[in-house]
């Protein structure tokens, strides 16, 4: 038997999920190529301090203001094209009347790109085309993740007590997920207007920040990602009796709830510092990515020790003529 992999395609995934596939990877590379061109070209407003010399300063915001225009051309498909799944999902969502994941998204998204693309317009203000790239790119690997890990098991007959399982424990993320956005949504506002009373300059900064954290990227991974390894250790075995997979059930919601409280908890730590004006956008997307990337393996770790620990405990599969 080939080692499993969350990478490996089904032979009766449709034309349509393959379609699916492809297009979110080909979304996410080209989101990583925006990202690492404008982090490039972002440098030199890194580099910017008061200390310089007047002809050095001067000199140095040349250099920024002509790389604003790179960045925001570079910017602009990384926002559109590579991000459409989120503005589709956000309005349909806003359609259905409520707030799910691409709400936050797209307000953070979009939070960041317009004063940007006004102060590169004016030629002066802070721009975050930095943040949003990296955002783009760091929520399209966590989605493409969990959508191969989600096509990686082919579900059978044999998998509907796993089934039945993850349709309770994604009611009940849902649930969570549904009260943490809209929380961290109003938390986001509040914060931003009290900094525009306070210090202007940082209202922007600290709002995106926030909304950025409010994606809640690891939550939706929670349940899928550990269902989709409980399907693939079940189906390591070649399909073990119903009454052994209660024990891998109970597990798979003890991961799925480690998963979600987790991520939980990761984004409480992380919201006072935001709202503080002490994490600064781009350092928000590594924090959301980080948090996606542990949910991952920490259902990985689910499978790794249910087919190791399988090995012994389950019977063996039959024979197959």
């Amino acid at each position: 038997m080939r080692p499993y992999s969350i990478f490996s395609t089904p032979d009766t995934l449709s034309d349509a999920d393959r379609m699916v596939r492809r297009r979110l990877l080909a979304r996410t590379g080209l989101a990583w190529l925006g990202m690492m061109q404008v982090m490039m070209f972002a440098f030199p407003g890194y580099l910017r301090s008061e200390s310089m010399g007047p002809e050095n300063l001067a000199l140095l915001d040349q250099a920024i203001y002509m790389m604003n225009w790179v960045s925001l051309a570079l910017t602009i498909p990384v926002a559109l094209y590579c991000a459409s799944p989120v503005w589709r999902g956000a309005c349909a969502q806003l359609r259905r009347g409520r707030v799910g994941m691409d709400v936050p998204v797209a307000l953070g998204i979009a939070a960041a790109f317009i004063p940007s693309a006004r102060a590169t317009l004016a030629g002066h203000g802070e721009v975050y085309f930095d943040s949003v790239t990296m955002f783009v790119a760091f929520l399209l690997t966590a989605r493409y993740l969990e959508l191969c890990a989600r096509q990686s098991v082919s579900v059978s007959e044999g998998h509907v007590l796993i089934e039945r399982s993850r349709a309770v424990l994604s009611m009940r993320a849902n649930r969570l997920a549904s009260w943490f956005v809209a929380t961290q949504l109003l938390l986001a506002f509040v914060a931003g207007g009290a900094w525009m009373l306070y210090e202007p300059g940082h209202a922007v900064s600290v709002m995106v920040a926030l909304l950025v954290m409010s994606c809640p990227c690891a939550m939706a991974m929670a349940v899928p990602t550990a269902v989709a390894a409980a399907h693939a250790a079940f189906s390591a075995r070649g399909g073990a009796a119903q009454a052994d997979a209660a024990p891998l059930i109970e597990a798979t919601r003890t991961v799925a709830r480690q998963n979600l409280y987790g991520s939980v908890i990761w984004h409480l730590l992380m919201t006072p510092m935001a709202a503080a004006g002490l994490v600064e956008p781009w350092v928000a997307a590594i924090t959301m990515l980080v948090s996606s990337l542990a949910v991952a393996a920490n259902s990985w770790r689910l499978f790794r020790r249910e087919t190791l620990s399988g090995t012994a405990s389950w019977p063996a599969a039959p024979a197959r003529s």
